[in-house]
Formats: C-alpha cells, structure tokens, sequence
C-alpha cells in the first residue's frame, strides 16, 4: 500500500512539463510574469501553486488552454 507522500511525488506537474515542450524554462516564465525566479520554481515542483488569476495569465503567457495546466486539458 502507497503512502500519501509517495502518491504526491507521483503527481505531474503540467506547468513544468509545458515548460519543458516548449523549450522554456522557469527563469523566462518568471521574466515574463515580472515575478521571482524562485516562486515559479515552487510552482514547478509543487511546493507551491499559483492563484487562479496567475493562472490564468501563465497559460495566456504559453498560449496553452488552462485546463492544460490543471490536468492535461482533460475535462472530467
């Protein structure tokens, strides 16, 4: 049986992965958000999430659906 710990270490994170398809890396997004390097870095890994709003702009930013950040684009 898996513990909590262990199911979250094996959530994706989409932000990263998009990062990631598109060349791109943390340091860029957060130039272009006019925020720290090491908040999207959280963002990243997790530690941390962005607000709906900022959300919202990072997709706009990496011109993907924001469902694309929450879950792959699935819809449930």
């Amino acid at each position: 049986m898996r513990t909590d710990s262990e199911i979250v270490i094996e959530r994706i994170n989409r932000l990263k992965i998009v990062l990631a398809e598109q060349n791109r890396k943390g340091k860029w997004l957060a130039e272009q958000l006019g925020k720290n390097e090491a908040t999207v870095s959280r963002w990243c890994s997790n530690a941390s999430q962005p607000s709906l709003e900022m959300l919202v702009k990072i997709a706009s930013i990496l011109k993907v659906d924001p469902r694309t950040l929450l879950n792959g684009g699935n819809i449930y």
